[in-house]
């Protein structure tokens, strides 16, 4: 049998990042604060990936924690400037990832990770995920962030530019635009009940299901 391959998103998808970086605001700035400046957050974040690709995730995080404190001429604590690039290992990984992910692998599912952040952090969560990933490509190693296409272009040049596999990610933004663009099968993982979208070939509510999914879609495929 041909390899089967399924790449994920980390933040977002398998890790809880709107809970991890939510709970930091409001360590920091007090929780009447906290879901406003959640929400600039991810407005300001991708702009500076975007603006600085070559930057690191820790110094995103940094960049945007401190634009947010600006804005809104909020005192950012002494010393605490880094505060989400060290919360990030322990931000928590969604109930339902684990046992996906292990049926999955149980089933010949082989695993990657595309993530827009830095070596260390997605070691450091891959260990909170505790399921082994057999790849992982991360923007602090390639220099770009998603949505542009260096993460699924390294993915290809590793194993095989006419590699058949499965993206799965909960962000359109950040992954299944892009995976539609580049005509790479898709699951979106609607964690937020969005609006339905025509661009993933599975949407699914959460990770629950998971491996039927995909085996769907490689049945599929091999017709």
């Amino acid at each position: 049998m041909a390899e089967r391959w399924a790449t994920f998103d980390c933040y977002g998808t398998i890790v809880d990042w709107n809970a991890g970086i939510r709970n930091e605001l409001e360590k920091l700035f007090g929780v009447e604060h906290a879901d406003r400046l959640l929400a600039r957050y991810h407005e300001l974040e991708p702009e500076i990936q975007a603006s600085n690709p070559g930057h690191s995730y820790r110094e995103v995080l940094t960049l945007a924690l401190e634009r947010l404190a600006d804005e809104d001429d909020l005192s950012l604590p002494e010393g605490e400037a880094s505060a989400l690039a060290h919360s990030l290992p322990f931000w928590p990984v969604f109930e339902d990832a684990h046992e996906a992910l292990v049926e999955a692998k149980d089933r010949g599912w082989r695993l990657g990770i595309l993530s827009n952040t830095d070596r260390d952090l997605i070691e450091a969560s891959m260990e909170s995920i505790g399921v082994g990933f057999d790849d992982a490509i991360v923007a602090g190693d390639i220099g770009s962030y998603k949505p542009a296409h260096r993460h699924w272009e390294v993915f290809r040049e590793r194993h095989g530019r006419d590699l058949e596999y499965v993206h799965v990610a909960q962000s359109l933004y950040h992954d299944i635009g892009s995976a539609h663009e580049l005509g790479i099968t898709s699951i979106w993982i609607n964690r937020l009940d969005e609006p339905e979208d025509a661009r993933p070939d599975r949407t699914l509510p959460s990770l629950t299901g998971l491996a039927d999914a995909l085996d769907e879609l490689f049945a599929e495929k091999a017709r």
